[in-house]
């Protein structure tokens, strides 16, 4: 993985650490639920942020690496892997 999108996928995920941490004293807070669900939704949005952000790392180095370089059974497994991904990354919030 590109040592740029590493960075800032691991400062993205301390933001989220935090935000995540924020929903447990939210709720020893007795915070109201709109508040506690707000704060989930933008904690879900920041993970799918990553993992976009990865997703984008990976189809622009491992499978254009395949394409140009592999052969037509290695191309073929780089489309049912993302395949299988884009299907399991849609199914986690509607994203």
């Amino acid at each position: 993985m590109d040592d740029d999108i590493k960075r800032k996928a691991l400062a993205r995920l301390r933001r989220i650490e935090g935000q995540v941490a924020g929903l447990g004293r939210m709720l020893g807070e007795d915070s109201s639920c709109v508040d506690v669900l707000l704060q989930i939704s933008a904690a879900q949005g920041a993970l799918g942020g990553v993992g976009q952000l990865i997703l984008g790392q990976h189809i622009e180095s491992c499978v254009s690496e395949t394409f140009l370089h592999g052969d037509a059974g290695q191309r073929q497994e780089k489309i049912e892997e993302l395949l299988d991904v884009f299907s399991r990354y849609g199914r986690m919030g509607g994203r």
